[in-house]
Parts: structure tokens; C-alpha cells; sequence
């Protein structure tokens, strides 16, 4: 008859050969004949983890610590099982108290951090990845964890510090070059984010947000044709990527193609019925075309999707104004001016509806906030007012 010891050990061996029912089996007869085997109960979890049985995972890593209080893996393997099943409060009870009986245990504080970001709490997953790292300072995964979490509290200069470091541990660290890409756009220099994007897909082919995000910056460089190559090759790796048909119809509205973009947009709403965005741009395109009627009807799509939408708002007054409906054109502009107290454009077409009913006054006044905020309005215009 084999003992716990002998069936403890052909448990290892199953779980090595990713035999995990075969392992939780034998390390069930191990505890059977031993029923305070800790590290046995301890096991079993893990080997249930793997087979995704994170509530069985937890009762074995729980009654592993209560028989042996001082296994600190034992509360950490807890608290990755618990992060599976989405109790995010009780994994941080688990990994800090791994980290109380183990203060330089590195991996619970990476996952601590991964936990704390799920919860959006940047700066606790900043502090707990900077402690990972300060333990362990080749800890690739926590450098690049940190990057994700200073992008979202806006620290770009942090996060491309961070994916710098990946990248010097990790040359081949595709997803770093992206993110860090991301980062150099964020802060306007399109040049290098393109470098870097351009440095993914060399390392990745078939790298779809590469492509797309390459595609953005392209676009913010004025660079509409090479914009247009790359979403084109994001939407041949993944045809269902409707910000790519988007953006693609947005390059080509640059380009005056307005058929194109309208195409593309319409795809794009294909994909996703309640996309704003999209509505709106596609609303621009037909106003290009002069078909007002039909900017209307996409701008108004638009805002029932997005009542915050002042640009759409602003659009909508545009091709109002064209079917010289004065009166909706201004309650328009007037939308997107609360929305956007600072948008100069508004003022200015708000001022010339005003002008068309004859409001001189107001006119003038809503010209003048348009030149504080920067809009250039020519004189000739403002002498009209007067």
C-alpha cells in the first residue's frame, strides 16, 4: 500500500506531466491518510487552480494556512484564486497577509498591484509593482505592469521610462515598443510613436494594434495616405475592428474622399450599432456632399447616443444653417457651447445664424468671445455687426 508520502510524491509527478485530475487524486488519497498534510492540501489548490476549480483552490490553500500559519504561499495562491472569482478585496487581504509573513515576497506584490489596478487604484498598483521591482530589479512583467498604470494616471514620461526598461531587459518586447508608442503620442511626438510602432510590427507581423495605432499617429502627421495603409492591413488581420473602419474614413475624409469615408463609416456602425462617433463623422461626410438632410439625420443618430457630444451638436448646427433652419442652427451652437464653454468655433457660427435673423448684437458679442478664444474672425465680418 502506497503511503501519503509515496502518494504525495506520484502527485508532483502527474501535476509536472499537467495530469491535474490525476494529481487532485492522489494528493486526496495523500491527505486521506494524512489529514494535517498541509503542504499536500496546499498542492491539491494548485493543481485545482489549474483546472480553473478556484472555490475548491481556496477551501485547500485555506485549510492549508490553517494548519501551517506561516505559509505565506499558501495565502498568496489564495489570493490569486480569489482575484479569478473576482473578489478583488479578499485577494488584497491574502496577498498582504502573504507580504506580513513574508516581506520580500516579489510575487505578492506584483499581484497585489495587478489586483489594485483591476480596482483602478493606479497609485497603490504603482507603489506595489515599485516594491516588486525594488526587490527583484530585472522584473520585466512589473516594469511593464507600471507602465500600464502610470499611462492611466497620465504620467507618459513614467511610462516610457518603464517600457524602456522592458525593452533593454526584453529587446524582442513587442507589446512594449506599442505602449510606449502609445505614450510618445500622448505627449504629440507622432514622429517617435511611429518609430516605435513601426519596431512592434517589425517583431510581431501581425500585430493589429501596431498597424491601427501606427495608422492614428500617421494621422496626426498629416500623413493621410500612409494612415490609410495601415488601418487597411489592421482591418485584413481582424475584419470585426470597427475604430480601424473609423479612423480609415476619417484619413480619407481628410483626402476628400468623402464616398469612401462614408463607406467606411458605414461599416463601422455595421459593427457597432451605438457608435457616436461614427454617426457623426459619417453626418460630416454627407455634408461635404452637400446632402444636409442626411448630415442631419446621422448628427442627430449621434447625439441620442452621445448627449454630450458637443462637436456633433456643433456639426448638426452647421448643416442646419445650409437648410437655413437659423433658429435650430442656434439652439445647436448654443448645446455646444454649454457643453464646451470654450469652443470658439460654436461662438462663431452662433454668430453668424444670429447675423442671418438680423441679432446684429448678439452677433457681434458672440464674434468677440469667438476672437477671445482664439477664433480668427476677419474684420469685414465684425464690421457688418455694427
Amino acid at each position: 500500500m502506497n503511503s501519503a508520502t509515496d502518494l504525495f510524491k506520484r502527485a508532483n509527478t502527474k501535476y509536472e506531466l499537467r495530469d491535474y485530475q490525476g494529481a487532485v487524486a492522489d494528493f486526496t488519497m495523500a491527505i486521506g491518510l494524512k489529514p494535517d498534510f498541509a503542504v499536500a492540501y496546499y498542492n491539491r489548490g494548485v493543481a485545482k487552480s489549474k483546472l480553473d476549480d478556484y472555490q475548491g483552490a481556496i477551501a485547500d490553500f485555506s485549510k492549508s494556512s490553517s494548519l501551517k500559519p506561516d505559509f505565506a504561499e499558501s495565502y498568496e495562491n489564495s489570493g490569486i484564486a480569489k482575484s479569478h472569482l473576482g473578489d478583488y478585496q479578499g485577494a488584497i487581504a491574502d496577498f498582504t497577509q502573504a507580504i506580513g509573513l513574508k516581506p520580500d515576497h516579489v510575487s505578492a506584490y506584483f499581484n497585489r498591484g495587478t489586483v489594485q489596478s483591476d480596482l483602478a487604484d493606479y497609485q497603490a498598483a504603482v507603489a506595489d509593482y515599485t516594491k516588486a521591482i525594488d526587490l527583484k530589479p530585472d522584473y520585466v512583467d512589473a516594469y511593464h505592469n507600471r507602465g500600464v498604470a502610470k499611462s492611466h494616471l497620465g504620467d507618459y514620461q513614467g511610462v516610457i521610462a518603464d517600457y524602456t526598461m522592458v525593452i533593454s531587459l526584453n529587446p524582442n518586447h513587442a507589446q512594449a515598443y506599442n505602449n510606449r508608442g502609445n505614450a510618445k503620442s500622448d505627449l504629440g511626438d507622432y514622429q517617435a510613436a511611429v518609430a516605435d510602432y513601426t519596431k512592434a510590427i517589425d517583431l510581431k507581423p501581425d500585430y493589429v494594434d501596431a498597424y491601427h495605432n501606427r495608422g492614428v499617429a500617421k494621422s496626426d502627421l498629416g500623413d493621410y495616405q500612409g494612415a490609410i495603409a495601415d488601418y487597411t492591413k489592421a482591418i485584413g488581420l481582424n475584419p470585426e475592428l470597427a475604430h480601424a473602419y473609423c479612423e480609415r474614413g476619417g484619413a480619407r475624409n481628410e483626402l476628400g474622399d468623402y464616398q469612401g469615408a462614408i463607406a467606411d463609416f458605414t461599416k463601422a456602425i455595421e459593427l457597432e450599432p451605438d457608435y457616436a462617433e461614427a454617426y457623426n463623422n459619417r453626418g460630416g461626410a454627407k455634408y461635404r456632399l452637400n446632402d444636409y438632410q442626411g448630415a442631419v439625420a446621422d448628427v442627430t443618430e449621434s447625439i441620442g447616443l452621445n448627449p454630450n457630444y458637443a462637436e456633433a451638436y456643433n456639426n448638426r448646427g452647421n448643416a442646419k444653417s445650409k437648410l437655413d433652419d437659423y433658429q435650430g442652427a442656434i439652439a445647436d451652437y448654443t448645446m455646444a457651447i454649454g457643453l464646451n464653454p470654450g469652443f470658439s468655433e460654436a461662438y462663431n457660427n452662433r454668430a453668424v445664424g444670429r447675423f442671418q435673423l438680423g441679432e446684429k448684437r448678439k452677433a457681434l458679442a458672440d464674434f468677440m468671445r469667438a476672437i477671445e478664444l482664439g477664433y480668427r474672425v476677419p474684420q469685414d465680418v465684425l464690421d457688418m455687426c455694427k
